[in-house]
């Protein structure tokens, strides 16, 4: 069943203020690997995988908020509820994946970097497999010159759901280690050989902050 109209908005904002209200009971501590207090990056590919997504918005607003950007949302039903959502934090979102409306999506976000802003990208979303990072981001950070900052959470205690990526959902009152960085950047390629190599380099630096997997 599709939701839309007024029960839609009903549900995107009963769901922004469960967020919020969930995510103020968490213990917050960061490691900015990428020193953005001291050195600003005018524009730049944030990274987080898709079973941290959850308080992915929350995180953004909260540490990344001096950088507005863009987030990729997919263009599937599901999608449409998220972007409102994630469009109430503050982002503004950009539709498509690696299997709808890609090539277009990867335009618009390079724009955006182009004019200074930043982009979000769950690269292992929005149907995995899990940690294995789709070649959109590679794409991306090849035209437009721009670094990944990787984003990612974990968490003193969870529960994780039966789905394909064991999606995460911190328990109240529990502790979450936001790491930023360090910078990654993502280097020209002439062969498919050479883009399969710098898509694994960059997957197995993301992975290297993966404690729960």
């Amino acid at each position: 069943m599709k939701i839309q109209g007024r029960l839609a908005r009903v549900l995107i904002a009963l769901g922004y203020y469960l967020l919020q209200g969930w995510a103020r009971t968490l213990r917050w501590v960061v490691d900015d690997r990428a020193a953005l207090v001291e050195r600003p990056v005018r524009a730049f590919i944030v990274a987080a995988w898709h079973n941290r997504l959850l308080l992915w918005p929350y995180a953004g607003r909260r540490y990344l908020a001096p950088y507005h950007g863009s987030a990729l949302i997919s263009a599937s039903r599901d999608g449409d509820l998220i972007a409102d959502l994630v469009q109430r934090f503050g982002f503004d979102v950009v539709r498509g994946s690696s299997s709808r409306k890609g090539v277009s999506a990867i335009v618009q976000l390079a724009a955006v970097l182009e004019s200074g802003g930043s982009v979000a990208m769950i690269p292992d979303g929005p149907r995995g497999p899990a940690y294995e990072l789709a070649p959109g981001i590679i794409f991306l950070a090849q035209k437009s010159g721009a670094p990944v900052l990787p984003m990612h959470l974990e968490f003193s205690s969870c529960w994780r759901l039966k789905s394909w990526d064991r999606f995460i959902l911190p328990r109240p009152f529990s502790t979450v280690f936001v790491t930023l960085g360090p910078f990654y950047q993502v280097r020209a390629t002439s062969s498919e050989a050479e883009f399969e190599s710098e898509r694994l380099r960059l997957q197995n630096a993301m992975m290297e902050m993966v404690k729960m997997r």
